[in-house]
């Protein structure tokens, strides 16, 4: 798992947990994260918290690395 992954896991089991630091995460999270968690953010980098519905799907776009998706990947999978 990669630091950004643990990161993201320790945030969310946090907020399931927390309502005071769920609220902070929506309105300010990257003073609720250094609070919570003691992790200091870059200033260049930015934070959206978003809280998902059981009847929505967010899907999160990363930068494109150019030239490193392949062309000929299918999915495989087929959401239920």
């Amino acid at each position: 798992m990669t630091s950004g992954a643990s990161l993201q896991s320790q945030v969310i089991q946090r907020a399931w947990q927390d309502p005071s630091f769920k609220a902070k995460l929506l309105t300010n999270p990257k003073a609720a994260i250094q609070e919570a968690l003691g992790v200091i953010l870059p200033d260049h980098i930015t934070i959206k918290a978003v809280e998902e519905n059981s009847d929505e799907f967010y899907l999160v776009l990363p930068p494109n690395p150019s030239g490193v998706i392949k062309a000929d990947v299918e999915p495989k999978a087929i959401w239920g």
